[in-house]
């Protein structure tokens, strides 16, 4: 076990399971954040990583790299050698000799691209090495494995940021509620604000303040109000509440939760309607993911996203999808893990015991939208949901 984690020789067993001669890890300025996360080399202080480095990681044998000689120190964290590159000769004879005796090697690279996600290799870097005689095949599961499954510390962070972020969304709507009440006015963008405020004395940390979209805005999934581009909340509306948010600690992982509203005392059967089909649609994914756990079954992303889909498409809203069913989450709230997907992709990666993500099955429409997130995590024997489940519209009036 290294100091950043990372388990060589349990690397080293799967690609052998996998018939695979490495792993290649490579990055350029950030745009392999799958090989930075697992290397952790641009969280290493006292020097610089502005220069393409290359972590092999073989099935036998000690790790090598190749590093850029104004940076010598990239990987000297990491167990192994490291030879050094100046100019682009060097660069390219250098990884010539790195990659002697491998015949088949893992990289961040999606045949097609057919997992987005996974796909962080430039094109140009999969030629070159193939110009050595290797052939190159996608590290999706090794990423799964080593990138992102939770520690027992990093569960505990996202339990205690899921129970923070259920107290803001509470107190959300009760100052929707309260506002609604005393007739005064609100927008969207108050209630946004509000809540990172909250956030703030939640100790929660997070990429974008919260989504709060009223009626039309609900429609649109990736809404965010802003303070010149917002709409007042009325009576009789629904209201979406997605945030997402982690401890501001290292090694944190994000919750993620979106929850429904109506501001007024009857929910219309158009609004109801569509959100029982996308609870029914979440607790089918869910019970998927907890049999699959429970039996000890193999499951993958795609199953999950098909199981969800399947209901809502039954229903009567299979025009009214516009996202996939879920998402990995990890220190950033889009992980590097496997999605319920079978809608934009087709993750055929597996849910490994120890990896987190949510299940938020939507539909949308001009005048309206509702969807509904919860977050799970697959243990070694079942699968746990974190938070409380919503059966209902959250009437607020």
């Amino acid at each position: 076990m290294t100091a950043v984690g990372l388990d060589i020789s349990a690397v080293q067993s799967a690609l052998r399971a996998d018939q695979l001669d490495g792993w290649l890890l490579y990055d350029f300025r950030g745009i392999n954040p799958i090989a930075s996360d697992v290397t952790a080399v641009n969280r290493q202080g006292g020097h610089l990583a502005t220069r393409r480095w290359y972590y092999l990681i073989p099935a036998t044998g000690e790790p090598r790299g190749l590093v850029h000689a104004i940076e010598k120190n990239s990987l000297t964290h990491l167990p192994g050698t490291s030879e050094r590159y100046a100019g682009r000769d060097q660069l390219e004879s250098g990884l010539r000799r790195l990659l002697t005796g491998v015949h088949r090697v893992a990289m961040e690279y999606s045949p097609g691209c057919a997992i987005p996600y996974v796909s962080r290799v430039d094109a140009g870097t999969i030629e070159l090495v193939r110009q050595s005689g290797v052939e190159v095949v996608s590290s999706g599961d090794l990423i799964q494995r080593f990138s992102a499954v939770w520690s027992s510390a990093a569960i505990a962070t996202h339990v205690a940021a899921s129970a923070k972020l259920y107290r803001v969304k509470d107190r959300a709507f009760d100052a929707i509620a309260r506002r609604l009440r005393d007739g005064i006015a609100t927008t969207e963008y108050d209630i946004q604000q509000l809540m990172a405020g909250w956030f703030r004395d939640e100790a929660l940390v997070t990429d974008s303040d919260p989504n709060v979209s009223a009626q039309a805005n609900a429609g649109n999934p990736h809404y965010l109000p802003t303070a010149t581009d917002h709409r007042a909340i009325g009576r009789d509306e629904i209201v979406l509440l997605d945030l997402w948010g982690k401890l501001d600690a290292p090694g944190a992982v994000f919750a993620d939760i979106t929850w429904i509203g109506f501001t007024g005392p009857r929910v219309p059967p158009r609004f109801a309607d569509a959100f029982a089909a996308i609870a029914r649609a979440r607790d089918a994914a869910a019970g998927l993911v907890q049999r699959s756990a429970r039996e000890g079954r193999e499951l993958r992303g795609w199953e999950v996203d098909r199981a969800a889909s399947t209901v809502l498409r039954d229903a009567g809203y299979a025009d009214r999808i516009l996202h996939r069913t879920g998402h990995s989450l990890g220190e950033t709230v889009h992980g590097n893990g496997v999605n319920m997907d079978d809608y934009e992709t087709h993750d055929d990666r597996r849910l490994l015991p120890g990896t987190g993500f949510t299940i938020e099955p939507g539909v949308y429409f001009e005048d309206f939208g509702v969807r509904t997130e919860i977050n799970m995590i697959v243990g070694e024997t079942d699968a746990a949901i974190t938070g409380e489940v919503q059966k209902e519209i959250v009437r607020l009036v």
